[in-house]
């Protein structure tokens, strides 16, 4: 249960670093930020080839980091919930 708040966190801080790079992107060109928004791999190719910021490490690493963690946590958390939820009580109660 106490990894759900973490994958908010984590999803949020995805969220973040993923509008720094669409907006970069909309900066850049209108087709180039329909792309990012529609095709999903080409916000990597994006990120790694194209995307120009003084932090680009930071956001490339904290998008990348930060996404995975979200789904494992995320997946963790639902998983320990199933667990509690399918819990069936002893007989007598």
């Amino acid at each position: 249960m106490p990894l759900l708040p973490l994958a908010i966190l984590f999803g949020l801080i995805a969220l973040v670093c993923a509008v720094t790079l669409l907006i970069h992107a909309f900066r850049r060109s209108v087709g180039t930020g329909v792309m990012v928004l529609l095709i999903p791999c080409y916000v990597l190719f994006y990120a790694f080839s194209q995307f120009e910021h003084p932090r680009k490490g930071l956001i490339v690493a904290g998008f990348m980091a930060s996404t995975v963690l979200a789904a494992v946590f995320l997946g963790l958390g639902a998983h320990g919930l199933s667990e509690l939820s399918s819990h069936v009580p002893p007989p007598g109660f």
